[in-house]
């Protein structure tokens, strides 16, 4: 009887641990500037001294789930030249929207300080980089996350995959191809509308796999191909062009792998950009250089395997505080400038930025960490045709330009950051799949409490409408 009694009670004292940890306040509602009432995209919202956070969609908007221990804790909602706004979470008011007000410092004043600081922008920026080594994180740490990967091309959504992801880093200094991985855990949604006529993607999977003379688009008839050809060559495009692996382990990553050789961030980084000072704002009570970045003498590649992704110019910000050249945030564009990159990506693209990257950082134990990625890249879906050949009219609207020129977006929000060291052991040993196209179970329970990013008003209306087209599609 005491026995079956002392059961009774540790199970039920494991429902109210478990209940316990899972119990939430839901934070959402509006952000908007106070002087003009326009909302404010990407403004942070996050409980101060801890990595629950968000950030706020192209409406302002954003929700937040807290764990009910932190309900005594403070709130901090700011962006880049505003007043923070704080509060502790229990009495975050849902149903009133937040304003913040415009708060800039004096660059004058600032560079009238009596010290040995740089004052031009590349003298602030290469000091930045010099102090990666001391602002990044500099041992093991996992972080948990959610990512956004959609497709679309001018009219329609054609894809869309919501996964919850973990990545495991070694820290600053070490090889990200040997000592980053990613892994996908759960899936949220997955829906593949995409026409499967992608010949391009047949001609570059045949030209990367085999050592036959290569092909060109204008060789391959779309009617000889099977649709097991042209799938299994899109699935190899996918992950080559779109893959978590580019984010992480490439070029782009510019903070984290300016250590690699021919890094864009690393000691000649100003072969290929220049930076100029514009202004001294203000985040969250910290005064921050505002950095243009422009060309310089040499165009930016990327030497990804397979394509030609060089012959660029960058354009973008950068925010650097300036009490410890953290960087905070990066704006960054690649354009299309040698004569051979313009004519690809206009025959291939229909534009010439082809490739739009932010990423933003959040401090946690003095050190800087991924908080927010969103990048941005063109991708062909055919090949189109030339105005002189002789096309039917179903052919001529297989080709349309509305529908041929695709881009995708991938956003990651970091919202929590592992440091014990136990933890990130015994995760390090699980298996790791960074396949983003691979479709998994949905589990209700696990996203029930789990942060994700807020659609914004359109987006949510383009994704019902592909949610609705993939069920009439299955069924």
């Amino acid at each position: 009887m005491f026995k079956s009694s002392l059961r009774t009670l540790v199970a039920l004292t494991a429902c109210i641990c478990i209940h316990s940890a899972v119990a939430q306040t839901e934070l959402k509602n509006k952000i908007l500037d106070f002087s003009t009432l326009m909302p404010l995209e990407s403004a942070s919202i996050y409980v101060k001294n801890t990595t629950i956070g968000t950030v706020s969609n192209a409406d302002g908007r954003f929700v937040l789930q807290v764990p009910n221990e932190f309900v005594n804790d403070t709130l901090i909602i700011s962006s880049i030249g505003y007043k923070s706004y704080k509060v502790t979470v229990g009495e975050f008011d849902n149903s009133a929207e937040v304003y913040l007000e415009e708060d800039i410092a004096s660059l004058d004043e600032i560079l009238l300080v009596a010290e040995n600081r740089p004052t031009t922008g590349n003298e602030i920026v290469v000091r930045a980089i010099e102090k990666l080594e001391r602002n990044l994180p500099d041992s093991s740490y996992i972080q948990k996350g959610f990512l956004r990967h959609k497709e679309r091309n001018k009219v329609e959504f054609k894809w869309l995959i919501e996964s919850a992801i973990t990545v495991y880093d070694s820290g600053y200094g070490s090889n990200s191809s040997d000592y980053l991985k990613v892994n996908v855990d759960e899936m949220r949604k997955s829906y593949d509308l995409r026409d499967i006529d992608s010949v391009f993607s047949y001609v570059s999977y045949k030209n990367q796999n085999t050592r036959r003379s290569r092909l060109k688009p204008k060789d391959v008839n779309r009617n000889d191909l099977s649709t097991d050809q042209l799938v299994k060559a899109i699935k190899w495009n996918d992950n080559r062009v779109n893959g978590l692996q580019n984010i992480f382990q490439g070029k782009l990553n510019l903070l984290r792998n300016a250590n690699d050789a021919n890094a864009l961030f690393g000691e000649n980084i100003l072969d290929q950009h220049q930076f100029e000072l514009d202004t001294i704002l203000v985040d969250n009570d910290r005064k921050l250089y505002k950095i243009k970045i422009s060309e310089s003498t040499e165009f930016v590649g990327l030497d990804t395997k397979g394509i030609f992704n060089e012959g660029y110019v960058a354009n973008g910000w950068l925010y650097i505080y300036y009490d410890n050249y953290a960087i905070k945030k990066i704006e960054y564009e690649l354009v299309a400038a040698s004569d051979a990159q313009k004519v690809r990506s206009k025959r291939l693209f229909d534009t010439q930025v082809n490739h739009k990257l932010i990423i933003t950082y959040i401090e946690y134990e003095e050190k800087m960490y991924p908080n927010y990625i969103y990048y941005e890249t063109p991708k062909l879906v055919n090949v189109g045709y030339k105005s002189d050949e002789k096309l039917t009219d179903e052919e001529k609207e297989r080709y349309n330009k509305e529908e041929r020129y695709y881009y995708t977006i991938q956003e990651i929000l970091f919202s929590e950051i592992i440091l014990d060291k136990e933890v990130i052991r015994m995760n390090k040993e699980k298996p790791w799949d960074m396949d983003i196209f691979s479709p998994k179970p949905y589990n209700k329970e696990f996203w029930k409490n789990y942060n994700i990013l807020l659609e914004s008003e359109e987006d949510e209306k383009m994704i019902e409408d592909l949610t609705a087209r993939a069920t009439l599609f299955k069924d």
